[in-house]
């Protein structure tokens, strides 16, 4: 298509959760807080693992959207859509006992280790 206003390519985990380190990926200020519950979570990771489509990730460069910190997103990627499920997976693997006692019912330790690296 000539005209195409978007891109859409895949992203792995380790790939997403680079963008996240190199503060790369800012929120915006009409982003609603995390809301999910640990068993969304729980149930997140399970689908992760299992190969079940989890949706889509959407970013948007544009240098003039106000964050929730108040700053400007300076050219970095504004997350439309996808904050619950990053912020899930954040929680999953940084969080401390309350998920990680969640991973290790589900038996998903070794797969975050993969993720990772």
């Amino acid at each position: 298509m000539e005209n195409e206003k978007y891109s859409n390519y895949p992203l792995s985990i380790s790939a997403i959760l680079g963008l996240i380190e190199a503060n790369d990926i800012a929120i915006p200020e009409i982003q609603r807080p995390f809301v999910w519950k640990k068993t969304q979570v729980r149930d997140l990771i399970d689908s992760l693992y299992k190969g079940y489509p989890t949706g889509y990730i959407i970013l948007w460069k544009n240098p003039n959207v106000k964050l929730k910190d108040g700053r400007i997103s300076s050219g970095k990627k504004v997350l439309i859509d996808g904050q619950q499920r990053i912020t899930a997976l954040l929680t999953a693997i940084t969080e401390e006992q309350s998920s990680i006692v969640i991973i290790k019912k589900k038996g998903l330790e070794s797969l975050l280790t993969q993720w990772l690296h």
